[in-house]
């Protein structure tokens, strides 16, 4: 890799939100979480269309602190993701997918 892409979640502003909206409370998280997805998702395509090569890892909490201290982050920012970018050295293999019967169902 030649860099690292971490994503946060500001829980101040989510906590904010949840007392500003008191109906919705439960799904400020939730929907935090949807939003950071798809964050990463963006730039990970991003920086596919420009030949770099991603990988969205998950090794938080065991990396939080040493992050944390490192980059002298706010206590309050959760650390969600990270995505380690560079050279694409080889193709992804191939990935085996469970039936597409078995995994969505269509109502109505």
């Amino acid at each position: 890799g030649v860099g690292t892409v971490l994503f946060f979640e500001d829980q101040h502003v989510i906590k904010g939100l949840q007392e500003q909206f008191e109906t919705y409370a439960d799904n400020f998280p939730i929907w935090s979480e949807h939003s950071t997805a798809i964050a990463q998702f963006a730039v990970w395509n991003i920086l596919a269309e420009q030949g770099i090569g991603a990988s969205l890892q998950h090794y938080n909490p065991i990396i939080d602190e040493k992050i944390n201290a490192t980059f002298n982050v706010p206590a309050h920012w959760k650390l969600r993701a990270q995505l380690v970018f560079g050279s694409i050295e080889d193709e992804a293999g191939e990935k085996a997918f469970i039936e597409d019967e078995s995994r969505f169902k269509t109502f109505g």
